[in-house]
């Protein structure tokens, strides 16, 4: 009796997902569908507040930002070089990168744009830059402050040519990582590639030389280190790089 109970239970709450997946608007402004890998018990929670946020928050609606005199010391909790030679797995492409200053780092945009290439810092800074005062919220409890400074994802979108079969984005990294992303948080004003952190360059520690800000989730989905971009038709959990197998939300909205 017990497990038909929670069958019948699962069934009515992937049926009101799925309900108000229907009121959601198809295309780049609103995702039409949840995530696949949501159909089980444990990502229940993720996927209605994922539904909730996209059916009833008002547009692009943005985060708060801050003044100068609120930024705050800022921790690289759990960062690690990738370029360090005592890590296991690390990458010597990164060192190489690095001990040059990365004036030969490149950002591959590819997958589903009309005209994937390669973007290197300078070309990210001849982009129109966008600064903003955020407040970031770590998985670990703890907040801090920062000023950022890049280019909106949105501009490097537009200049390699969204393809209208591109639905997500996804971001690999050079210590391995892999994370995506829906069109709708891409396109979001406040989601940069920031190059700089409190008017300096972007230190190794905090993902030098380029990390993703997504102010409008939390904090580890601003992937570092950032290596390569890929727009995607199909969602993808991104297997064992990717942080859903280690029990993360794929969508984690504040």
């Amino acid at each position: 009796m017990e497990k038909k109970r929670i069958i019948t239970r699962r069934e009515a709450i992937m049926s009101g997902l799925a309900a108000m997946g229907g009121l959601l608007l198809p295309g780049c402004t609103r995702v039409g569908q949840l995530p696949p890998t949501y159909g089980n018990i444990l990502r229940m929670g993720d996927a209605l507040t994922y539904a909730a946020h996209r059916s009833l928050l008002p547009g692009q609606s943005l985060v708060r930002e801050y003044s100068h005199r609120d930024i705050s010391s800022f921790p690289a909790t759990g960062t690690l070089n990738p370029g360090d030679s005592s890590r296991p797995n690390h990458s010597e492409l990164y060192a190489k990168l690095h001990h040059g200053d990365f004036r030969d780092w490149r950002l591959s945009v590819e997958g589903a744009v009309a005209r994937p290439g390669l973007y290197s810092l300078e070309d990210l800074m001849r982009f129109p830059s966008k600064k903003q005062i955020t407040r970031h919220t770590c998985e670990e409890g703890w907040t801090a402050i920062a000023e950022w400074q890049g280019v909106t994802v949105r501009r490097v979108l537009e200049s390699a040519g969204i393809l209208p079969s591109g639905r997500y984005v996804n971001f690999f990294s050079f210590d391995g990582w892999a994370d995506g992303i829906d069109m709708f948080d891409a396109l979001h004003p406040q989601t940069i590639l920031a190059y700089a952190m409190n008017g300096k360059q972007l230190p190794v520690p905090h993902g030098a030389p380029v990390r993703l800000r997504l102010e409008t989730q939390i904090g580890y989905k601003s992937m570092k280190y950032l290596q390569r971009m890929v727009v995607t038709e199909k969602f993808d959990d991104h297997g064992d790089a990717g942080s859903i197998k280690l029990g993360w939300s794929w969508y984690n909205g504040i």
